[in-house]
């Protein structure tokens, strides 16, 4: 892989699990009330955990298709639990946000699947 198809791609895809696990961790509590399963709080710090854990595999392809699956995973759970309710709303800008943010989940797991399809035919090497 090239440097901008190889190690810039992967720092540009780590961006937002860093940054989302980070904000996940720090405003638990406000988050937890998006969350209507029981535990609300434990799931969004188990979702900053995956998040940051992605993020760090990403960049340095430790454990990087394990953990490209579980984000993969996760992210595709969230589109359709969380996200996909929230686009038949009646309130438009909550439809849209809705919509946004389950084609974004969509989008990132594809990309973590791609992720982890060339991790695993990769001998296991960091960076």
């Amino acid at each position: 892989m090239g440097i901008l198809t190889g190690v810039a791609a992967r720092i540009l895809f780590s961006i937002p699990f860093l940054a989302f696990g980070i904000r996940y961790l720090m405003h638990a509590n406000q988050m937890a009330s998006a969350y209507t399963i029981p535990g609300g709080v434990i799931w969004v710090y188990l979702t900053g955990i995956i998040f940051i854990l992605a993020g760090i595999a990403a960049i340095t392809k430790f454990r990087g298709k394990p953990l490209m699956i579980l984000v993969a995973l996760w992210l595709i759970i969230f589109a359709f639990i969380l996200h996909l309710p929230g686009m038949t709303g009646s309130d438009a800008a909550l439809k849209m946000a809705g919509e946004v943010n389950f084609y974004k989940d969509l989008g990132l797991a594809g990309g973590a699947l791609v992720l982890a399809g060339l991790f695993g035919n990769e001998k296991k090497t960091a960076v």
